[in-house]
């Protein structure tokens, strides 16, 4: 056994500190725009990495160049690595024009009165087949905005809504960061963590749809928003959609995509056929950083476990947190701790990931209950906090449009969120985990 060394962690905390830290001073001391994102994440990987590697002087950089090989080469890491990249081709050949196609298609027969609660289910659908929460958010918010204008519902309620749907759909989609990261990283199928992620979406959805009813009742309400709307282009988002759900290989399911989306696009004269090809390396390159943070958080994960510093942690976990149940509670709230720190779900679940691994391993929790509560925190914690991009995203839209709103005028009506939370903890104590789970 490993002997535990909590400063093997350093490399950890200097990411930490140096992300967190810049991002506070670029976003409320400078005041820059969307200040967290400004900050070349992978370059301060890059840093922990180079701190990792001064740690340990028994080993020569040889040695370390060989764990961080093993660590990168890992079947799960190459796995999540093709997936995002395939992925990012879907989304590129696909385009988003059609969530905006389903916005307006609902809202045209659907009563002035339940519009909040169409963002809301309009969210979290487009969401769910796109894989991403903030192109979600890009696309309703404007939606969102023209819906409190006409019908008299607050700008931070329809906010509020979308955000929250997107979440959903970020939580769930098979095309999501969160969901390949998380089912790659605990090796386990996507299929199996979205039944078993489902069980804790769909009342926090329920619940959320039943809140905002009661929220926007007797609200004096004026005219629907009228948009066009082209459905077919929806087939290509339905098929990824149903295949993942039906249990399909994750590749077959997205190449699937590709090619009706393909189809699609070219004869609905939507992409030339000149810019299909351009529009895929577009879409792989979107993955580019998000691809490059796994390789480089792999890599330092590896020479932490090596110098002992997950055994450390593991040890300091078992402490505060006893039994199944509350060893699952510290997943979440080590995942949920990550994201307040890199204000991206994805990193913190990539981050997560090994140490969460060991601690099922430990408390004997399964893969699949693993990667669902890890994919579920951190969708949590980004969902609600204000400097996340879903929120900053939200606000700058509605400012595009002439409306001011502070994410503390928003984070009361972030209903999903909240009730997503209250379900996973009822997941984690009051579920019996299946005696046949995998």
């Amino acid at each position: 056994m490993k002997k535990g060394n909590f400063a093997a962690l350093l490399p950890i905390g200097v990411f930490l500190v140096l992300y967190l830290g810049l991002g506070i001073v670029f976003e409320y001391g400078l005041k820059i725009p969307m200040g967290f994102y400004n900050i070349p994440i992978v370059v301060v990987f890059l840093i922990a990495l180079l701190v990792a590697c001064m740690q340990n002087r028994k080993l020569d950089l040889d040695s370390k160049l060989t764990i961080m090989g093993k660590g990168v080469g890992d079947k799960n890491i190459v796995t999540m690595l093709l997936i995002f990249m395939t992925a990012g081709i879907f989304v590129g050949v696909v385009g988003r024009s059609s969530a905006e196609s389903v916005a307006y298609f609902v809202l045209s027969f659907i009563p002035a009165q339940y519009a909040v609660l169409v963002l809301f289910v309009v969210s979290a659908f487009v969401s769910l087949a796109m894989g991403t929460s903030v192109g979600t958010i890009t696309l309703i918010a404007p939606i969102a905005v023209a819906v409190s204008a006409s019908s008299g519902f607050g700008v931070a309620v329809c906010l509020g809504a979308v955000v929250g749907g997107a979440m959903f759909g970020d939580n769930l989609s098979f095309i999501s960061d969160t969901t390949i990261a998380a089912c790659n990283g605990q090796g386990c199928a996507m299929k199996d963590k979205f039944r078993e992620n489902f069980g804790i979406a769909l009342p926090a959805a329920i619940a959320t749809i039943v809140v905002l009813a009661i929220q926007t009742m007797g609200t004096d309400v004026g005219e629907a928003v009228i948009g066009e709307y082209n459905l077919i282009q929806i087939v290509p988002y339905l098929l990824v959609l149903l295949g993942g759900i039906i249990g399909i290989n994750v590749f077959v399911v997205l190449i699937i995509g590709i090619i009706s989306g393909s189809i699609i696009m070219l004869a609905t004269g939507a992409t030339a056929a000149t810019d299909l090809f351009a529009n895929m390396g577009s879409g792989a390159a979107g993955m580019f950083e998000t691809s490059m943070v796994a390789v480089l958080v792999a890599a330092i994960c590896a020479l932490i476990d090596v110098y002992g510093g997950f055994e450390a942690l593991l040890n300091l976990i078992k402490k505060v947190f006893k039994g199944k149940k509350g060893g699952a509670l510290g997943m979440g709230l080590l995942v949920g701790a990550m994201d307040i720190a890199t204000a991206n779900n994805t990193v913190a679940i990539v981050m997560a990931n090994p140490i969460a691994k060991e601690m099922a391993h430990d408390y004997g929790i399964s893969p699949k209950k693993t990667a669902s509560i890890l994919d579920t925190f951190s969708c949590i914690f980004q969902g609600v906090i204000p400097y996340g991009a879903q929120m900053l995203v939200a606000l700058s839209v509605a400012a595009e449009l002439g409306h001011t709103v502070s994410a503390f005028e928003v984070m009361p009506c972030l209903i999903y969120p909240y009730m997503l939370l209250l379900s996973s903890l009822v997941f984690i104590f009051l579920v019996p985990e299946k005696k046949s789970a995998k």
